[in-house]
């Protein structure tokens, strides 16, 4: 039997005060995924052909660059929220914690602008 107060007892055991931030940005980005997702397969499935002459022209096209880098940001976003969550629920140790969520950040940003990267060069012409 405790003597300490209710209040004192989950005091300090409260939320981290991100909770809500966290769960909103993986509904919005989950969101433009379903409607860029849709854009990506119909405009695949509307082209004559899945050859490289034909992708590298669809790429080349100018909503589309666009559309796929956000598609590809919005990606990388999402996952990397995804990622976030599975590491802060298993990975007990704080020092593994810490540097899991640092690679993942890492790698995530990393595959995000190598796809830009991609996506401009084809974009561009050069």
């Amino acid at each position: 039997m405790s003597l300490r107060s209710p209040l004192g007892r989950v005091l300090g055991l409260g939320t981290a005060k991100d909770g809500t931030e966290h769960w909103w940005g993986q509904r919005v980005s989950g969101v433009a995924l379903v409607l860029l997702g849709l854009w990506f397969a119909v405009s695949l499935a509307t082209l004559p052909s899945l050859g490289y002459a034909d992708v590298h022209a669809f790429v080349a096209e100018l909503p589309n660059p666009v559309l796929l880098i956000l598609l590809c940001l919005t990606m990388a976003y999402h996952s990397y929220l995804g990622v976030q969550v599975v590491i802060e629920d298993y990975v007990h140790g704080h020092g593994a914690k810490v540097f899991s969520l640092v690679v993942s950040r890492f790698a995530h940003i990393f595959f995000a602008g190598v796809g830009v990267f991609a996506i401009l060069k084809i974009g561009i012409g050069a």
